[in-house]
């Protein structure tokens, strides 16, 4: 019983990071569709004022802090973070009813 259980929760996990990896790849693609697009568009019907950057760059720091995010990169707060916590909760509330 206990490793069906171990196995469900495994699941779960690769299931979550699989959905996770997908939201960011689609991030990434609408990303490379849509900046060319601006590009063009401030390129052919104003290109005596450049404007695209800004999109640009403001897009891709929230891309950039997508992808630290879903690939674990920060330090701090991570995953492993995360899991540590929970389960420094559960261990806690088990623990205060039954006192």
């Amino acid at each position: 019983m206990e490793t069906n259980q171990f196995d469900i929760e495994k699941y779960n996990k690769a299931k979550k990071r699989v959905k996770e990896l997908k939201e960011f790849y689609n991030h990434l693609a609408s990303y490379l569709v849509v900046i060319p697009f601006l590009i063009f568009i401030n390129l052919y019907f104003s290109p005596k004022h450049i404007w695209f950057y800004w999109p640009m760059l403001g897009w891709g720091i929230g891309l950039f802090f997508h992808a630290l995010g879903v690939f674990n990169v920060f330090p701090f707060f991570g995953k492993d973070w995360d899991d540590k916590k929970i389960k420094e909760i559960m261990e806690k509330e088990k623990n205060t009813k039954w006192e």
